[in-house]
């Protein structure tokens, strides 16, 4: 998950300058620091009573997704991370 953090987003929530939650370049739904798509997961994560918005929401949801779904919902940036040895593809 580290890894894939660190291609999503280098490990940034927020922009530094603005301290807006910053957004995907290629789709402006994927947010935070894990690049959660808020148009697929944000119902689910606030009937889980997870804020996507907030650090901490944003890497418990990505935590939620890669509980049931492996890697797969960060497939996108697969070949910056599918080196990595800390990786566990389910």
């Amino acid at each position: 998950m580290r890894r894939i953090a660190w291609c999503e987003s280098k490990y940034h929530h927020t922009d530094p300058q603005s301290g807006q939650i910053i957004r995907g370049f290629v789709n402006r739904n994927d947010i935070g620091i894990m690049q959660i798509n808020e148009t697929y997961h944000g119902k689910a994560a606030q009937a889980l009573g997870i804020d996507l918005y907030s650090l901490d929401g944003n890497l418990r949801y990505a935590r939620y997704l890669y509980d049931r779904e492996g890697t797969r919902p960060w497939g996108s940036s697969e070949s910056c991370w599918s080196g990595s040895a800390a990786i566990a593809q389910k």
